[in-house]
């Protein structure tokens, strides 16, 4: 299935937009002039042409890290290529939201930010691999806001080998309608032993050990995590809407959970 008129917004460390393995399905804002220092289409922010850096309140959301764009190629690293790594989607588009930092970290108030932006310039499905923090209200309402633009927003369950029923963690514990919480499996379709789960709070499992995907510069590196099995979901997520466009969010979860 071809899913290039699917945004996947990757809110995450950034993505190197350069890899070969990348490149050609990144998403490009069409409205924007690239370098000229202007905001042409007036969305408030200036040559942010495959997306945003939150973190440094630029245009260039490069990876500084790995972990983005380890997240963007089991999504969508390019298929039938001859090269490197597949995503699940072969062909998809994927916006770069860097709202973490080089060492990883971030602020809940440019995550806010980060998901307000991919539902503004049309992203259907974030994929959202970091957490930690506490109940933002201003995230839950960004989440719902998105949901009432038929945006999913893919989480990651998180890696503390806890039952986030009776410990949430966010904003994958969120109640709201349009998240899809994730847990990672091994390759004997058990359970990571790092994986949050949860009968309320976790709604499926996807392959999280031992996961090679595209790094910086040109290169691959294996890693393990909920945030490796959150991207094979938002990829999926990507192809049932590719192959069947009149579904509604909900209808998309549905599919992925009840199958």
């Amino acid at each position: 299935t071809d899913a290039s008129e699917i945004v996947v917004g990757v809110i995450d460390t950034g993505v190197d937009y350069t890899h070969s393995d990348l490149s050609a399905n990144m998403w490009t804002n069409a409205g924007e002039i690239p370098g000229n220092g202007s905001d042409d289409d007036g969305n408030g922010y200036v040559d942010d042409v495959y997306g945003y850096d939150f973190v440094n309140g630029d245009g260039d959301p490069m990876d500084d890290h790995y972990h983005g764009t380890h997240v963007a190629g089991t999504i969508g690293g390019v298929g039938n290529n001859g090269i490197g790594v597949t995503g699940v989607a072969w062909k998809v588009k994927l916006m770069a939201l860097k709202f973490l930092s080089a060492t990883g970290s971030g602020y809940t108030s440019d995550a806010v930010l980060a998901v307000k932006y991919a539902t503004k310039m049309g992203a259907k499905i974030t994929s959202n691999s970091w957490g930690g923090s506490g109940f933002s209200q201003a995230l839950k309402d960004a989440i719902d806001a998105a949901a009432a633009k038929g945006c999913l927003f893919v989480a990651a369950a998180g890696n503390s080998g806890a039952n986030t029923d009776g410990a949430p963690q966010y904003p994958s514990c969120y109640t709201s309608a349009n998240i899809i919480s994730v847990a990672a499996t091994d390759a004997n379709d058990a359970m990571a032993s790092f994986s949050n789960y949860g009968a309320i709070t976790v709604d499926l499992g996807a392959p999280g050990v031992g996961i090679y995907s595209t790094s910086p510069a040109n290169t691959y590196k294996t890693l393990n995590g909920t945030s490796m099995a959150t991207p094979h979901v938002s990829g999926a997520a990507a192809l049932i809407w590719a192959q069947s466009p009149g579904l509604d969010y909900s209808q998309v979860r549905d599919r992925l959970l009840g199958s």
